[in-house]
């Protein structure tokens, strides 16, 4: 089985005069017929569950801050704020202001009790996570980078799978969108903002680690290094974008040579 590039596809199917199912239809066949078409490599079944377990972890924590942010606004409309906390704090807050407000806690503690439920089921799926990590080499091998946790790193080894897949480290950084888009005609050649192709998921995972090694990370480090000298030049935002794209070259490199991250080896312009 064969899988086109819809993106690719659809482009040479916007060529037709009037869209139809039909029209469409026979579009595709033709595309199959010709050639003219990009295969998309369909990712293994493991790697799909990985990705799965990510994503649906990543939803919870979604709901469980929309949830508490619910909670503090019904709370404040009646006077009630709720002070700074997380986690066992933020509940331990919200039960100490409902004492006495029998009539409001009838509507804030089902709330709550659903806050609770999802913060033990994001606790469930962390684990089952972790012990992915634990078990897997690769995963292990790029954890070694600094600001890469078991989160960043199983995500990148189930989108990449084998190494192989890529020509060299360099196309992860466009596979995933973070290399800039460039316009040329006659005498106009510009760089656009980074092409946000691929995987939206990972490439936020990619920014976080960038700018955990911009202001939280304190190990010394050549990338870390450009990273701050970079940051100097052409503010936050840009250096994180190309940090990330470099620990994209670098994760691959990686894991193609099985060696761990050398803080200082080499220099990132030649990773």
């Amino acid at each position: 089985m064969i899988c086109i590039e819809a993106r690719h596809a659809k482009a040479a199917l916007d060529m037709a005069a009037n869209k139809t199912d039909a029209n469409d239809a026979d579009g595709l066949a033709h595309l199959a017929e010709v050639g003219f078409y990009r295969e998309v490599r369909v990712k293994g079944f493991d790697s799909m569950l990985i990705r799965t377990l990510i994503t649906a972890r990543r939803q919870l924590l979604k709901m469980r801050l929309q949830i508490s942010n619910q909670i503090r606004g019904l709370m404040k409309t009646f006077g009630l704020v709720v002070p700074k906390g997380a986690g066992s704090v933020f509940e331990r807050n919200v039960h100490d202001l409902l004492q006495g407000e029998a009539k409001l806690a009838r509507i804030v503690v089902p709330m709550l009790r659903a806050w609770s439920d999802i913060r033990y089921q994001i606790a469930e799926l962390s684990k089952q996570l972790a012990a992915m990590a634990r078990e897997d080499q690769h995963c292990r091998l790029l954890m070694s980078v600094p600001g890469v946790g078991t989160v960043t790193a199983t995500a990148f080894a189930a989108a990449v799978e084998d190494p192989a897949n890529f020509r060299n480290s360099r196309a992860v950084g466009a596979w995933v969108g973070l290399t800039p888009r460039r316009y040329q005609s006659g005498e106009v050649d510009n760089d656009g903002h980074i092409s946000r192709r691929g995987d939206n998921q990972l490439r936020g995972l990619l920014n976080e680690a960038a700018a955990v090694i911009l202001n939280r990370s304190t190990d010394t480090s050549t990338l870390r290094t450009w990273a701050l000298e970079l940051k100097e030049r052409r503010g936050f935002k840009r250096a994180a974008v190309a940090l990330a794209c470099k620990l994209a070259v670098i994760m691959h490199a990686m894991l193609r040579t099985g060696e761990l991250f050398d803080p200082h080896g080499g220099t990132p312009a030649a990773a």
